[in-house]
């Protein structure tokens, strides 16, 4: 089975360094079901092309195979070793694993921003038809073509099979093809070859992270990638927290608030900011953009500013916030800038509320003082919101193991919650008062906290 990856930038070589595979090198790498390869068919400046194949070793994959088969012949009678499938998902997610993290020393700009691919799948499996495959890369920005594959040329009257041709073209950040592809690969064959445990959940939002919570087919997508029932309404559950919206299986008790998590938060940030009377607002670690969405409408914001330290959540932002078609008297009222929350910033100074949503979790702890100094004592705002995960609501996630998120350095009860936040107010000289947001449990509490800081009078 086999899938090329090409781009158009220039120098096109530079798809080397992404992939941190040397386009003179023909690199082989083992897998428990066969030999996967790398290699590159051109190279040259103006287009470059790397190719995985991977040669399945029929004997390998059976013995390596812990779930059973439909009928006994079918562990040596399949398609395994011609159409792409989870295997070759696997088989990339291993072969090209740091290009999937983003990380590129040499290139890291170029490995951040989005660049001309096309991707080719001379045979996928495709159940649904054609259409299924543009249903989910044509939301992530990919134009699709799946030419469906003749059962046979000679007998036309047999139809297709149910194989297609798979090429996407688009302007996206490589790691983020990887990824949905990784996905996507077992989703359109609806099948894997390898037995499921709890870690998958992780994997899948893992993978997802960006872009599978606000896909139009998400929960198909969680569905056909997630075999067992309880695997998927956890995922479902974990997905609902990083989404504007989330569809339920109205046959199934997916055990989440309604309306989703993420939505409450949003609406009690905006009550906060309302009820503060501000009119100027810093979204700090604005992601792409959905509380300032919702800013926008209002004309008591006046001002309205966005930061992350993700330049690609940046560009999700300004999509959503559509800055292109602004008229220049409203892109005067909005703005977005790149920037760290643990370095000093002068652009950070000078707003009436700064608002932290989700954001404290993602900071390594030791790095917490460094924000402290940076919004609490150099910007000083004079409201500042805070939400973050309560850890002890947890146990109302069936299934779930570890933290929410895999990217979450840490999640806080609501005392170690408490503890922090009161001493910070008492450092920097603010008042400080504690909500619950989502359904409240009598023992765990709710499933977000938030804490709104005051400055207090005469405190400058």
């Amino acid at each position: 089975m086999l899938l090329t990856v090409s781009t158009t930038h220039q120098p096109a070589t530079d798809l080397g360094y992404l992939l941190h595979k040397h386009p003179d090198r023909v690199q082989p790498f083992e897998q428990s079901f066969g030999t996967a390869w790398v290699f590159y068919p051109e190279a040259t400046d103006e287009r470059c092309t790397a190719a995985l194949l991977l040669d399945v070793d029929p004997v390998q994959l059976t013995r390596s195979r812990k779930q059973t088969v439909d009928f006994s012949l079918a562990q040596y009678v399949n398609d395994r070793s011609y159409a792409a499938s989870s295997l070759l998902g696997v088989a990339l997610a291993r072969v090209f694993s740091t290009a999937r993290s983003g990380r590129c020393p040499s290139r890291q700009e170029l490995a951040d921003s989005p660049i001309p691919l096309e991707i080719t799948i001379p045979a996928l499996p495709c159940r649904g038809g054609a259409d299924v495959a543009h249903r989910v890369f044509g939301p992530l920005g990919w134009t699709v073509q799946a030419d469906p594959i003749p059962l046979d040329d000679r007998f036309s009257e047999w139809g297709d099979s149910r194989y297609v041709r798979l090429h996407l073209t688009g302007t996206v950040r490589l790691a983020d093809a990887l990824n949905q592809l990784h996905v996507l690969l077992p989703v359109l064959d609806e099948s894997k070859h390898y037995w499921q445990g709890p870690d998958e959940v992780d994997k899948l939002i893992r993978s997802g992270s960006g872009w599978l919570a606000n896909h139009p087919d998400s929960a198909l997508i969680v569905d056909r990638y997630l075999a067992r029932r309880e695997f998927a309404r956890l995922a479902r559950a974990r997905l609902a927290e990083l989404s504007d919206s989330v569809t339920e299986d109205e046959d199934e008790d997916v055990h989440l608030p309604a309306p989703p998590l993420n939505q409450l938060r949003h609406d009690a940030v905006l009550g906060v900011l309302t009820e503060a009377g501000v009119h100027s607002v810093i979204d700090l670690g604005c992601g792409s953009g959905q509380l300032l969405q919702k800013l926008i409408p209002s004309a008591k914001f006046t001002r309205i500013v966005g930061s992350d330290v993700s330049a690609r959540a940046l560009q999700h932002a300004a999509r959503r916030l559509r800055l292109d078609r602004m008229s220049e008297r409203q892109t005067e009222r909005i703005q977005l800038f790149q920037g760290s929350l643990t370095y000093e910033d002068e652009r950070y100074a000078g707003y009436d509320a700064a608002v932290l949503m989700e954001v404290i979790e993602h900071l390594n702890p030791a790095r917490l003082p460094a924000l402290e100094h940076v919004v609490f004592e150099a910007a000083r705002p004079g409201v500042v919101v805070v939400t973050t995960p309560n850890s002890e609501y947890n146990d109302r996630y069936e299934g779930l193991v570890g933290m929410r998120h895999p990217d979450h350095r840490f999640e806080w009860t609501r005392r170690e919650f408490a503890e922090w936040t009161h001493q910070v107010a008492h450092r920097f000289g603010y008042l400080v008062h504690h909500r619950g947001i989502g359904d409240q449990d009598a023992a765990l509490g709710s499933p977000t906290q938030m804490a709104v800081f005051t400055r207090e009078a005469g405190v400058s």
